[in-house]
């Protein structure tokens, strides 16, 4: 992988990952559009690396607190708090999808990596991205959410391993439906992905050390630094516009990127 193209895919992995628009989709899509090699493991580790600094600087202040109040809920079971049951939550949240990316991870890889499968899941999921996004009635915050949403939210997550779904698109999707304003949706989503990446990225840096591939440091550090301060500029300024432009541009982006993939391989 030449530098254009290490570049390229570190920013598209910082830029897309916590948009609603699939990361996934367009690490598939462009080496197949432009003919290029699949980026390796290795580089797939450092991207997701990358992605979780940025997600975790970015909500530093509410990682340490709520990390900080599930840890004193352990050691104290009386010492409940708003923190405490949002840290819990989130852990029921991602269950569903760290258990069904286990098991069905084979499956993804060989069966659902296809362009017609991501336009169908770009136009499907995000005509629901906007109609959540006119239907829910966005009056609730972050600190009302309970044991149903979570588990609700953590099971839309799920289809998130459908490649052009979007973890952020359907997380986001679920928590406007349910009834969160749109920064509530998007930082309960962001929150969601710590955990999410951590695993991936833990569990292909295992499969680096047990396959003993051969790194190139610079190349590595390159990648995690390219798409992590990509993804943290990303969630900043989706963070900063999301309640003047809603979530309208990213559905005609996703509608007209699908289109563009059935003219394409129809």
């Amino acid at each position: 992988m030449n530098l254009i193209q290490l570049i390229i895919t570190a920013l598209i992995q910082g830029v897309t990952e916590f948009l609603p628009v699939s990361s996934s989709a367009h690490l598939i899509l462009v080496p197949i559009l432009v003919n290029w090699q699949d980026q390796g493991l290795a580089i797939d580790v450092a991207a997701h690396f990358g992605t979780l600094f940025a997600v975790v600087f970015y909500l530093r202040k509410d990682v340490l607190r709520i990390l900080i109040a599930g840890i004193d809920s352990i050691k104290n079971k009386q010492a409940e708090t708003q923190d405490s049951r949002l840290f819990w939550y989130l852990v029921i949240a991602s269950l569903p999808t760290l258990a069904a990316g286990f098991l069905l991870r084979e499956f993804v890889s060989v069966y659902l990596r296809n362009p017609l499968i991501i336009a169908y899941a770009s136009i499907g999921f995000g005509l629901l991205l906007g109609y959540s996004d006119v239907k829910g009635k966005r009056l609730r915050q972050i600190e009302s959410i309970n044991l149903r949403d979570a588990i609700l939210i953590g099971l839309a997550q799920v289809l998130a391993l459908v490649p052009g779904t979007s973890r952020s698109g359907i997380t986001i999707t679920a928590a406007l439906i349910l009834g969160l304003d749109r920064k509530s949706a998007a930082r309960f989503s962001f929150l969601m992905a710590i955990p999410i990446l951590l695993t991936a990225g833990c569990y292909e840096a295992l499969k680096v050390v047990t396959l003993e591939l051969n790194i190139d440091i610079l190349t590595f550090f390159i990648t995690v630094l390219l798409s992590a301060v990509s993804a943290f500029l990303s969630i900043h300024f989706f963070m900063k516009f999301m309640d003047k432009i809603g979530m309208l541009p990213f559905v005609i982006y996703r509608v007209t990127l699908g289109g563009v993939l059935l003219f394409l391989f129809i």
